[in-house]
């Protein structure tokens, strides 16, 4: 074998480790959502952040409900969240004489949405995602994904969910009281966080507004902020009746129950936050009829504002968490994630002339569509 065979072979070896090695990134990949449902489970973020911003291993096993046996496992797992970024570790030093180091464990911007009760700055409400990961990575929905392989060979009208567990999603959240209970105070985070956004970075979207109905609002966190920010709003929310059933109401916002597919109560603006890629192209032109004739001042402003995705984001990153989504909509729903072209023709079938979409909220999008 000559030099330059041998070379050839050499580099066909070291692509073939390297492509194992991400190989196993990709097999293991699911690791670390698992990895992240635990840090939360546990607490370290909210330990982390009580203890002023970092923590020593020793502070974090002082504090951490770990058991007895389990105590050295910490730094395993400590060591794997840092790796794909979700904790900074610094190396501290004992001493001036010694060698002995410690591990310093501090909160990124990615697990400081995960601690309770932070904003995303100071003139900002609770933005904690902690419970939003835990109905993400919940056993319902790992499980249903599992059954994403079997679907797909299978002529099956339900959803891979509905394989697993033997009913759609919406059936089960409505049957099971503790599950609906977790996703909807899981929404709730998600629409906290979100509101705070919208309110402070695109505030000409509710000039000129007199009313506002959140279809499928869940417990009214976004109606509440929009109505907290602009109190010449009058704002409501449909949902279905075992969504707002025992709601508390306040006098802020007005709880309507019913059936987007069937009704939608007149106001200025309706708005959808993360609501249409729940459902199918048939379906989302039903519901956004519905809109359309729901809005009371077509001639004057009237408009249906849409929080969702639009997949194309130039960030890799964004670019993958939309498609991770996407995947996680045909796991639990008929819906799914949708391109520019595939909103203008849902929305020129409903019937509407004009759109406007805002890139502005990383995975997601504000789209302000008119009649």
């Amino acid at each position: 074998m000559d030099q330059k065979q041998d070379e050839i072979l050499k580099k066909d070896r070291a692509e073939l480790l390297q492509a194992q090695a991400e190989l196993w990134c990709h097999t293991f990949g699911y690791l670390k959502s698992i990895a992240l449902r635990c840090a939360v489970e546990l607490g370290i973020p909210n330990a982390i952040h009580r203890n002023g911003g970092s923590a020593s291993l020793p502070e974090l096993l002082g504090t951490l409900p770990l058991a007895a046996n389990k105590r050295s496992c910490l730094p395993r797992l400590m060591r794997f969240l840092v790796s794909f970024g979700i904790f900074k570790e610094d190396i501290s030093r004992e001493g001036t004489t010694t060698t002995t180091t410690t591990s310093v464990y501090q909160l990124t911007p990615v697990s400081r949405l995960l601690v309770d009760g932070i904003g995303m700055n100071s003139n900002t409400e609770h933005t904690c995602q902690s419970t939003y990961v835990l109905v993400c990575v919940s056993q319902l929905q790992v499980g249903a994904s599992l059954c994403l392989g079997n679907w797909l060979t299978s002529s099956d009208e339900n959803t891979p969910f509905g394989m697993a567990h033997g009913m759609d999603f919406w059936d089960f959240t409505g049957h099971d009281a503790e599950y609906s209970m977790l996703f909807n105070k899981g929404m709730a985070s998600d629409s906290h966080f979100v509101v705070n956004i919208v309110i402070h970075e695109c505030a000409e979207v509710f000039v000129g507004v007199r009313s506002l109905v959140d279809v499928g609002g869940g417990n009214g966190a976004m109606a509440k902020a929009i109505a907290d920010a602009f109190p010449h709003i009058k704002c409501y929310v449909l949902d279905l009746p075992h969504v707002i059933h025992g709601t508390p109401t306040d006098g802020i916002v007005e709880f309507v129950a019913g059936d987007m597919m069937h009704f939608v109560p007149s106001a200025d603006v309706v708005l959808l936050k993360f609501v249409l890629h729940d459902w199918s192209d048939e379906d989302c032109v039903r519901i956004l009829t519905r809109c359309k004739q729901a809005i009371t001042n077509k001639e004057e402003g009237g408009k249906v504002i849409i929080i969702d995705t639009v997949i194309g984001s130039p960030s890799q990153q964004i670019l993958e968490a939309q498609l991770s989504m996407d995947i996680c909509m045909m796991t639990l729903t008929t819906g799914k994630e949708r391109e520019e072209r595939d909103w203008h023709k849902i929305f020129l079938e409903a019937g509407f002339t004009r759109y406007k979409i805002m890139p502005i909220l990383g995975v997601r999008a504000l789209i302000e569509v008119y009649p």
